[in-house]
């Protein structure tokens, strides 16, 4: 799942003839066959509700048994930087605020203000995405906007990923998040959404984004440029790696195979 369709047209091409599609709540679901594993492949849409409302279609109705994020984020932490790749250790909605009712940060009724995702998925994730990077560096380095910064090349982090219903270009905005939640690496609008929903159904999840931007005045144009140019690659080059690494039944949707071609 991503919320953006470049984030995912790779992964819907690597489907070929097995593809088929199913539309439900204005949304088409893509059923096919990656690395010859069953699957489903979403554009959420963006924001909060739209990610929840697909995460529940994917498990009601597609029975989904595990589900993975993908995309782009802004990096608010001074380790991170353009070009990097973020594995959600936890995730958490840094504009979710009930007090006086509740804790800051924390969910009504569930008592908890941060979404662990499951291990083993993670570290897959974090496996693969460490080998992706070190083909990209071995390919030329780092995306152009990274490298024009004289930065290091690109690196995998795994850490505190930071949801809310804000594209984050403002400085001050960022600023103040980054203060809230010091150990938070990265923003987007989200992963919590959906963390909250698997956590909720027992659905096993993970989220993977990529650092497009740093939070700052120069978003959107940095945010613009990494999706046209760079998005797909990253989510490919990871997403193709981690399905051909899982067993058959990890990666099973409860959905019956599409019809070979004659």
């Amino acid at each position: 799942m991503a919320a953006l369709p470049k984030e995912l047209e790779g992964l819907v091409l690597a489907m070929g003839a097995s593809i088929r599609v199913q539309t439900v709540a204005r949304r088409d679901f893509y059923l096919g066959n990656i690395a010859g594993r069953p699957c489903v492949v979403v554009l959420s849409r963006i924001g909060k509700v739209a990610a929840a409302a697909t995460t529940a279609i994917l498990i009601e109705t597609f029975k989904a048994t595990e589900i993975v994020f993908a995309g782009l984020a802004g990096g608010i932490h001074r380790s991170v930087q353009i070009g990097d790749i973020v594995v959600a250790s936890s995730l958490m909605q840094h504009d979710l605020d009930a007090r006086p009712l509740f804790d800051r940060y924390e969910v009504p009724m569930l008592g908890l203000a941060q979404f662990a995702p499951d291990p083993a998925l993670n570290r897959a994730l974090a496996s693969h995405s460490d080998a992706y990077l070190k083909e990209l560096s071995a390919q030329g380095g780092p995306a152009p906007s990274a490298r024009a910064a004289g930065v290091r090349l690109p690196r995998a982090h795994l850490g505190l990923i930071a949801t809310g219903d804000i594209f984050v270009s403002d400085p001050a905005c960022g600023a103040d998040i980054r203060g809230r939640l010091p150990e938070a690496l990265c923003v987007e609008m989200e992963g919590a959404a959906m963390a909250q929903v698997c956590h909720e159904f027992g659905v096993p999840y993970a989220v993977m984004r990529v650092i497009s931007d740093h939070a700052d005045q120069h978003a959107k144009g940095h945010f613009a440029d990494f999706l046209e140019q760079w998005a797909g690659h990253y989510t490919c080059g990871v997403l193709l790696k981690f399905m051909a690494s899982r067993d058959q039944s990890s990666t099973s949707c409860g959905i019956p195979e599409p019809a070979q071609p004659a």
